[in-house]
């Protein structure tokens, strides 16, 4: 029962404030996705981001019964990464001692990046714990070479995929556990039961890669910079990381072929990643965020030479590193070298001040801010109409709507109109594309406008003479 409470621990850690961070854009997505009658989310997924398509549906399911509260969203996300840290715990006993585990279950607790992603509503958390489940079935199956047990482990690796299709890049680090001094039967068993699990991932790859463009369109060629700068990346804490780490080096070094091993679970995923997005936009940190387990129980491997209560300090220490990044992404899950968007607020502006009849332009409209969603997910019904909306998300199958060619003509029906802008703007009318702006401004006066976090919110209303 040593994995209990490195379990329980990561569960209390993600669930303190769980829901006070707004749903970021990458959650909206989540929620618009999920939220769709089933036809709706497997027309969706034919169209762009098929690689999240499983854990949407997962979601459609969980949603049909938790409902969709921002604490119901993320749930499945903690309850994954507490899952995690209860079979790192078992894995750590198992390859260097019950220490060890526990150590390395604590550790992976109290990380800044465990919180972040066991309070969004992703599938990262999940591919974590599954990352960490296929490699314990694995030594289940090097152990004792039988057929349901690398039926277990090819199950494992296929899900692994279906909640993030890199993380199946932990393979690599897999094979030099398999592939090196061990006989040919159980070679010839661990390439079956991953060729098995490829062939099953084949086709959402090849769907995934051909959206890939579209969906990754934002994501940039990695520098030598941002490869030496992955731990703190991942780990979401320069100093956490850096310490994380540097213990799992000396791990690696002290601990033979074990460590070996697990050190290269780690460093494969995150050479591929770096040397694949030189050739495709797919450099992004948190895609590694399922080998973290791995550096935590190299980390706690050295640690576990020291008495227990000399390494739990040290675990304490690390938390206490990184409690100022555990405070800011409680408070938005939006990136650190961002500024924070604030759309609870600005809903609240608008519910606070609008009235019947009144509409609403969001711009712009066709990027990731998601602007439309957060709306529609905060106010519901209750929201302003949408004056110049064509054609919704559910009927293009798509995350973004198509607006009216002719704005003027769809304006002409409200005599108040909510603006809703990314971006803080002095002057509300600087935020609005060029191809919106002469309608506004001919028909419109400005009556008010806030600014929140992230956003301006504006009220426009017709002068009298043109009502």
């Amino acid at each position: 029962m040593i994995w209990l409470w490195p379990g329980l621990a990561t569960l209390l850690v993600t669930a303190v404030q769980l829901d006070r961070a707004p749903l970021w854009r990458d959650e909206l997505a989540t929620w618009s996705a999920a939220s769709r009658p089933l036809r709706d989310l497997l027309r969706l997924i034919g169209t762009i981001d098929a690689v999240s398509g499983p854990y949407y549906l997962l979601m459609h399911g969980w949603l049909a019964v938790a409902g969709d509260s921002a604490v119901a969203l993320r749930l499945p996300s903690a309850l994954a990464m507490a899952g995690a840290a209860a079979l790192t715990t078992v894995l750590g006993a198992r390859l260097f001692g019950r220490r060890a585990g526990l150590l390395a279950g604590l550790l992976f607790a109290i990380l800044p990046s465990t919180s972040r992603y066991g309070q969004e509503a992703r599938p990262y958390a999940l591919a974590t714990l599954l990352a960490v489940l296929a490699t314990l079935l694995l030594c289940r199956a090097l152990d004792r070479s039988a057929w349901p047990r690398w039926a277990g482990y090819a199950a494992a690796v296929a899900g692994l995929g279906l909640a993030n299709l890199f993380a199946v890049s932990l393979v690599a680090g897999h094979a030099f556990a398999v592939l090196l001094g061990r006989r040919d039967r159980v070679r010839l068993r661990w390439l079956l039961a991953v060729g098995t699990a490829g062939l099953l991932l084949a086709p959402l790859a090849v769907l995934g890669r051909a959206q890939q463009s579209r969906q990754l369109d934002w994501v940039g060629r990695p520098g030598a910079g941002d490869l030496l700068g992955l731990p703190g990346s991942v780990v979401q804490a320069g100093a956490v990381g850096g310490l994380l780490f540097g213990l799992a080096a000396v791990g690696v070094a002290s601990r033979g072929r074990s460590g070996v091993v697990l050190g290269l679970t780690v460093l494969l995923p995150a050479l591929l990643l770096f040397v694949a997005g030189q050739l495709t936009p797919l450099f992004v940190p948190r895609y590694l965020l399922f080998v973290l387990p791995f550096a935590c129980l190299l980390a706690a491997a050295t640690l576990a030479s020291l008495r227990l209560g000399a390494g739990l300090v040290i675990v304490l220490a690390a938390g206490l590193l990184g409690a100022p990044e555990q405070a800011a992404l409680r408070r938005t899950h939006e990136s650190p070298r961002t500024a924070p968007v604030d759309y609870p607020a600005a809903v609240r502006v608008i519910a606070a001040h609008q009235r019947a009849g009144d509409g609403i332009v969001y711009a712009p409209r066709d990027d990731w801010g998601f602007l439309d969603l957060a709306t529609a997910y905060y106010l519901r019904a209750d929201r302003p109409r949408d004056v110049l909306l064509s054609q919704d998300q559910i009927r293009r199958a798509d995350f973004w709507a198509t607006e009216c060619a002719r704005p003027a003509e769809c304006l002409a029906p409200v005599d108040r109109l909510w603006l809703l802008l990314w971006g803080e703007h002095a002057d509300p009318m600087a935020g609005v594309p060029a191809s919106r702006t002469e309608s506004l401004r001919s028909s419109f006066r400005l009556d008010r406008s806030w600014t929140v976090p992230g956003l301006t919110v504006a009220l426009l209303s017709r002068p009298p003479t043109s009502r």
